[in-house]
Order: C-alpha cells, then structure tokens, then sequence
C-alpha cells in the first residue's frame, strides 16, 4: 500500500487534465520524475515507446502530440522540444525504460493499473444513465474545489466567494454564482452544480482543474492575482468552446431533478 502511495504522489503531482477530462503527462516532467538527467537519453526512450506505439496499431500522434514551445534566452530564442504523452505513452515509455532504475519499476506498476483502471472506467461510463454521469463528475468537482480552495489559500486568497465567482464570470460571460442560481430558477441557498447535466459540470471541471493547476505552476500569489487567473482561464474556456461550435455553458438545460433529490431517492 506504501508503495502505491509513492507511486501516485510522483506522477499525479506531474498529471494535467484537459478539456475531455482526458489525463496528459508532459515528456519534460515525465523526464525528471523518471529521473533522466539528460534529454538526448531520454528523447531515445520516447522513440523506443513510439515504435512499440506504431507496432500495436496506436497512432502516434494520438498519444506523442508535439508539444513543443519557443523561449527567449535574451540573447536568442530558443526552441525547446516535449511531448504532451497520453496514460498509454508514459507506460510504453517505462516500459522501455532503463529497468536497472527503481523508479522505472514504480512507474511500470503505476501506469499499469492506471490504464486498467481507465478501461474499467471506459467501459462503464458506456453504461451510465445521464444522472449516473452527473454523480460521478460531480463528486470530481467536489474533490477539484476542495483542491483548488486549498490552492487559492496558500496563494493568499481569503474571499473564495470572490474567487469562485471570478471564475464564473469568465465561463457564464460575466455571471455571478448568483446569477446563474437565479436563471435556473433554484431555491435560495441552492447549489448550481447540483442542478447542472452532465456537459454543463464537465466544463467546470475543466475549469476547476485548470485554474488550481496554472495557479500552482505560475506560483501565482494574492488574491486580486488569482482571481484574475480564475477569471481569465474561464474565459478561455468560453472562448474555446466557441470558436469549436459548441453551446455556451448557460445555454445549457438545466436538468428536471437536482443531484441532493436523486441522492435521497437512491438512499430509499
């Protein structure tokens, strides 16, 4: 059980989680936990992986998505090649791996229940009813607010009510928590994410996950700082599903029955 432990602190620490809610490790972060001192060695494992990838009739692309980015040295700009790896890639990876390494071995065995577990997850999600999907993210969003409060905290941030509204307002097009209860029609007191289907908790998800992580990775601190970090990354969000042709999140329905009545008709 220690051992799992280890395992999940070291790459879920590195873990990024997109807008599908589909996991993602980046090469460079991946490189570090695996403990590769040198990119020109690690970069030969990463093909190893994407030949075992192309044997095992996986698109490579699909799972080694090129992910690099162009920085300024101040002398010149550099280009710094990584790769944004899917759960499948990271295990190829340490499967071809340096095997004498202990960390390789712990990251064979993390991986590999992880794809498991995902499948498992894969195949019921195919099963679930409408209200099933909408327990299940929602208990995700419960676990990322309370990650993401705990964030904003040490960030320096005392009004999370703020906080959270700020994020609200980029993603509703200026809407407050208020707002949106008020448009649902809720009762006083009411929470908004109980009333929200599927699709409509999936993007705030979305936008929980990527504001505890960009406030955690640009070590942003005060609270006019993060909220202005929660408030952007909602609004990128917005802006994305935009530009995609999807439906805005307030045009979403709003379902018939909350999450608390369906809990206390399942509790019968």
């Amino acid at each position: 059980m220690e051992i799992e432990l280890y395992n999940s602190k070291i790459f879920d620490s590195i873990k990024h989680i997109d807008e599908e809610g589909n996991e993602y490790w980046y090469a460079r972060e991946l490189q570090k936990a695996l403990e590769y001192s040198q990119w020109r060695r690690f970069e030969d494992v990463i093909k190893k992986a994407k030949e075992s990838c192309e044997n095992s009739n996986h698109k490579i692309l699909d799972n080694f998505a090129n992910a690099g980015k162009i920085v300024n040295t101040g002398v010149a700009t550099k280009n710094i090649k990584d790769y944004k790896l899917s759960r499948y890639a990271c295990y190829l990876i340490v499967m071809n791996g340096d095997s004498r390494k202990e960390i390789i071995a712990l990251g064979q065995t993390y991986f590999a229940i992880q794809t498991r577990k995902q499948e498992i997850l894969e195949d019921n999600l195919k099963e679930l009813s409408e209200d099933e999907k909408r327990l299940l993210i929602r208990e995700k969003t419960k676990d990322g607010n309370k990650k993401l409060n705990n964030t904003a905290i040490k960030a320096g941030v005392v009004n999370l009510d703020k906080f959270h509204n700020a994020g609200y307002k980029g993603l509703y097009n200026g809407e407050t928590a208020d707002d949106i209860a008020k448009r649902k029609r809720l009762r006083y007191r009411e929470d908004i994410l109980d009333n929200m289907g599927s699709k409509e908790l999936a993007v705030n998800l979305f936008r929980i996950t990527q504001t505890d992580e960009t406030i955690e990775s640009k070590k942003i601190s005060g609270e006019k700082n993060s909220c202005d970090i929660h408030y952007k990354v909602g609004k990128e969000i917005r802006s994305s599903i935009k530009n995609l042709g999807g439906t805005m999140p307030e045009d979403l329905p709003t379902p018939k029955r909350s999450l608390k009545n369906i809990k206390k008709i399942k509790r019968k």
